[in-house]
């Protein structure tokens, strides 16, 4: 089965061999790691495209230098294709390659407007965490902070949703992807920029995890491909909505302490889920306090729960369950700087408004 998202102008296969069915004349620049070499997809285009291009120099959390290296490699090797086949870190390398190629690159790409091109990208999630392959922005590191590159035409053309790719995963890589899906499709649900789509999707992904996320890191393979749809509907999710304070506290705990960014997210989520439910006078979302009380409470339903402190308590539950640290993650002294380092673009997508001294007590807790 095809399903194609016409609104999103993108081709989804849920398995590699629909999708060599198109004869593609191309030279892609395939973007991934030496691990991707044993995956049942690389071998299936390593086959079909002798001649491509492995651009494998980038680190879990991208920087800037590395996607220069690559805009060099693609042009130096002359590819009109880009292929990515990883986590979320590979499918945005290639999404910024392509961001760039077609700006100036005497200056910083990072000061430029982003120019589209019809160069076509196909992305194959090897993880179930980001949805990147469904979204069309992406995050690399400049000076170790985050930056956020963004444009329509990022979104990837063609997807591979291969439930094989996920054996052999890593068991706390496994762990950390999945609570990145899982809390990307909870922030999307209530973000202020959600809508009914949204919504759908996000609910579609968070029942698929929290049904089948013990089993899929007891190493069923029959869930394999369930994740696979509960990450890429999250991705689908957050492309609608965005994410919220919780990933705008996310990413300098990972810069700084080298945590994977689901993980990372996942540690902040529940003192702000429970911050946000103690103090629904503080709404923003234009739609009002109520909207978003109920909106809290269909949270509540699809944890099977009938309060915000046991949502609380299952999501703590789900930590401990996966066996990661909930305290002593960061130390004291960066207290200011993890919160003067809060994104405040994102913390207008969240439904209830944080202040800097909300933020730093929240980050005390991960003390």
């Amino acid at each position: 089965m095809i399903m194609k998202e016409a609104k999103q102008e993108q081709l989804i296969y849920n398995n590699y061999e629909l999708f060599f069915r198109n004869d593609l004349n191309i030279k892609p620049l395939v973007v991934c790691k030496d691990s991707a070499k044993q995956n049942i997809v690389f071998k299936e285009i390593k086959k079909k495209y002798p001649d491509l291009v492995i651009f494998n120099k980038y680190s879990s959390n991208p920087k800037y230098e590395e996607i220069v290296d690559g805009i060099e490699e693609y042009k130096k090797n002359k590819c009109n294709f880009l292929i990515s086949i990883g986590g979320g870190s590979s499918i945005d390398v290639a999404k910024t390659i392509k961001a760039f190629l077609n700006l100036d690159n005497k200056e910083n790409y990072l000061n430029q407007k982003i120019i589209p091109n019809d160069i076509k990208h196909l992305a194959v999630p090897t993880t179930a965490g980001t949805g990147s392959e469904s979204t069309y922005f992406a995050v690399i590191y400049y000076n170790h902070e985050k930056k956020s590159i963004s444009d329509k035409s990022l979104l990837p053309d063609y997807v591979i949703l291969e439930a094989s790719c996920l054996k052999g995963l890593p068991s706390y890589q496994k762990k950390s992807t999945l609570l990145d899906a899982l809390c990307q499709a909870i922030e999307s649900y209530y973000s202020v920029n959600s809508t009914s789509e949204s919504q759908e999707y996000a609910k579609k992904a968070i029942k698929i995890i929290l049904d089948n996320y013990k089993k899929y890191i007891d190493e069923d393979e029959n869930t394999y491909s369930k994740m696979l749809e509960a990450s890429n509907l999250s991705g689908k999710a957050i492309c609608i909505s965005k994410t919220t304070a919780a990933h705008a506290m996310s990413y300098k705990i990972t810069s700084l302490y080298n945590i994977p960014h689901g993980y990372a997210v996942a540690l902040c989520f529940p003192h702000i889920w429970e911050y946000m439910n103690n103090n629904l006078e503080k709404t923003i979302d234009p739609r009002g306090k109520e909207y978003v009380k109920n909106t809290f409470k269909e949270i509540c339903m699809l944890f099977n729960v009938n309060s915000y402190e046991e949502v609380y308590k299952e999501f703590i539950e789900i930590l401990n369950t996966l066996d990661l640290p909930i305290t002593g993650i960061i130390k004291e002294k960066d207290l200011e700087l993890l919160t003067n380092s809060v994104n405040v673009e994102r913390l207008k997508n969240n439904p209830i408004s944080l202040n800097e001294q909300t933020i730093n007590e929240i980050y005390k807790k991960l003390l």
